[in-house]
């Protein structure tokens, strides 16, 4: 065969077209319709292409607005059907976070708390973002009652960047004030001093200011030790249990003879612990502002005051310890001392000569000037130095006053100063004093700080151990036999010293104006514990026929108080008359110590008939 071709032309694979190539036949036309060709694609405007852009645009926001509110709505979900619901709770409003306080608890011997302090908020502003003064101050003082309208309108009105409001909110005003939700409003944490006990301590614990730094008492004495050592509570040496009693006493023997005030002491006559300290009238520490400056006067500490009969104590001691006068020596006590211009005389003259236990027991004047003629001006003076007072008497307290002694000491001064007038130094310098008169000797720096049983106690020995013998004799005698017998309680072995002193206004002495105190002591066979009650300005019932001297008012109270006390104490209740009692205690007017001499005659009964056994009779204490 030629290459030739044969039907179609040349490209479509017929036999002609090309020596060896493959034919491939045209498509068959398709049996089914076919659309129709499309115009081609015009090119988009710029409208179109921001329209698109837009709708874009608005679809990420709508989802994103979507997913917000979608997780708000869960989170509120769960806050009011999981949480509960309702009203958000108040403590939500009054969490402060960090509780720990920055100054220190007080507490008294036994841990009972004293003073605290406790996390508190205060309202302050800021009047650059206060939009509405007028309006904000409205709502605060509806919510704060007690707030001043033109105060705070004023304060968020002004220029400062920081003004107070209100300190120390109660967690309810808080939340009143929280839920107003002012803007430039807000709270500051702070602190606030509470004081459980109230005014029954509050001479001896004190006070702070608005800014928790101590203004009186031991909160003022104690400031830098209570805000170093904010963990550590301050113990102090008081019995909250005898505070109670002490006070209670006092005040119902001020309201019973109508006086001005009272002082009253517990004393450990042992270490020179207060135990109990009360000043009346007294006041609240939450809220001192504003009180009678006399409410805020410590008459136990601060004040100073001629100290009358009590003063016989010193003097005795005195007499004693210098080896000069025994206790059954005899005095002038039935003629009047003269000196100048200047009489003295006893209240109660019994125009008789008197031993020196009869000077204690009857309280004389005469007798006690006879005395310290006798001992000398040079010896008073230093032996008065020597027991404190000349000289603050060192106890914590801010509140401590300076005696008032003569300059120069002279012969006139000493005569005043035997019997308790011409000298004035607190009832605490008294007490002090008095403790080492009869615990042996010994003087101890009196403290309202509890001592640790392994610590070590500041001692002076100041009077001798047969002087403090013979003294705690003198001191039962005059319960037993003298002005101080309204202060016996059975089976505590009590003793002390009545004293009563005129009270000195300007230059003269006020009649029917004096303090009368009682100064008591038990167990004299041991002693352990000095109750001194004074009571200021006592006015005269007929009670007391008239009377209003320390052995009718102050003596009654201190054995009340001992009474109540004694138990609290664990101070065993005793047989007064056994021979081991007498023979430490024992004293009679003629000033001896044998208590067997004073026993009345035996006489032996005659022997059984028919007996053969003698009769030895014993002797029987006297009652």
């Amino acid at each position: 065969m030629t290459g030739h071709d044969h039907g179609g032309p040349a490209g479509y694979g017929q036999p002609g077209a090309s020596t060896g190539s493959t034919y491939v036949p045209p498509p068959a036309p398709s049996p089914f319709p076919q659309p129709a060709p499309q115009p081609s694609a015009k090119p988009r405007t710029s409208l179109a292409v921001a329209l698109e852009q837009s709708r874009y645009r608005l679809m990420v926001t709508a989802a994103v607005v979507t997913t917000v509110f979608t997780a708000i709505s869960v989170k509120l979900a769960m806050a009011t059907l999981l949480a509960g619901g309702g009203e958000p709770r108040q403590h939500v409003a009054l969490e402060v976070g960090d509780t720990t306080t920055n100054r220190a608890d007080i507490t008294d011997r036994n841990g009972n708390l004293l003073a605290t302090s406790l996390v508190t908020q205060s309202l302050y502003a800021d009047p650059k973002l206060v939009s509405r003064p007028e309006e904000a101050a409205q709502k605060l003082v509806s919510a704060l009652p007690d707030l001043d309208y033109k105060d705070v309108l004023g304060k968020l009105s002004g220029d400062r960047r920081f003004v107070w409001l209100k300190r120390n909110l109660t967690p309810k005003q808080q939340a009143a004030v929280h839920r107003l939700g002012i803007p430039g409003v807000a709270f500051e944490r702070e602190e606030r001093r509470f004081y459980p006990a109230g005014p029954l301590t509050s001479h001896i614990v004190g006070f702070t200011g608005i800014d928790n730094n101590g203004l009186a008492g031991m909160e003022q004495g104690f400031n830098k030790r209570l805000t170093e050592e904010p963990g550590t509570p301050l113990q102090l040496s008081i019995d909250l249990r005898l505070q109670h009693v002490l006070k209670k006493e006092l005040a119902a023997t001020v309201q019973e003879f109508s006086a001005i005030g009272a002082a009253g002491i517990v004393f450990d006559v042992r270490n020179g612990e207060v135990l109990s300290m009360v000043s009346l009238p007294d006041f609240d520490p939450q809220d001192p502002t504003g009180l009678n400056p006399d409410t805020l006067f410590n008459r136990a500490t601060l004040g100073v005051y001629e100290m009358g009969s009590t003063f016989k104590i010193f003097n005795s001691a005195l007499a004693f310890d210098t080896g000069k006068i025994r206790v059954s020596d005899m005095f002038d006590a039935a003629h009047p001392v003269k000196i100048g211009r200047f009489t003295i005389n006893d209240y109660h003259n019994l125009h008789r000569a008197l031993t020196v236990a009869e000077v204690f027991q009857h309280s004389s004047n005469l007798g006690s000037v006879r005395m310290v003629q006798q001992v000398g001006v040079a010896a008073q003076k230093a032996f008065m130095t020597k027991m404190g007072f000349t000289k603050p008497t060192g106890l914590e307290l801010p509140e401590s006053g300076w005696p008032l002694v003569p300059n120069p000491w002279r012969e006139v001064n000493s005569y005043t100063i035997s019997f308790g007038h011409g000298i004035s130094v607190s009832p605490m310098h008294t007490v002090a004093a008095a403790a080492s008169v009869i615990n042996g000797g010994l003087f101890h720096k009196p403290t309202l700080l509890k001592r640790q049983p392994d610590s070590e106690i500041p001692t002076e020995q100041v009077v001798s151990r047969q002087t403090s013998d013979m003294m705690r004799r003198m001191f039962r005698f005059v319960v037993t036999e003298g002005t101080g017998k309204s202060a016996e309680v059975k089976g505590y072995v009590v003793g002390g010293k009545t004293g009563t002193a005129d009270k000195q206004k300007g230059k003269h002495y006020q009649k029917n104006s004096r303090m009368s105190s009682f100064l008591g002591a038990f167990p004299m066979n041991d002693p352990r514990y000095i109750v001194y009650v004074l009571v200021d300005e006592p006015q005269a019932t007929k009670k007391t026929y008239g009377y209003a001297t320390g052995g009718w008012v102050a003596a009654p109270a201190v054995g009340r108080i001992v009474k109540q006390i004694g138990p609290l104490l664990n101070v065993p209740i005793v047989d007064e008359n056994t021979p081991e009692i007498l023979n430490s205690t024992y004293l009679n007017a003629a000033g001896s110590t044998n208590w067997q001499q004073s026993l009345p005659p035996v006489t032996a009964p005659p022997p059984a008939k028919g007996s053969t056994v003698a009769s030895f009779p014993t002797q029987t204490k006297p009652r």
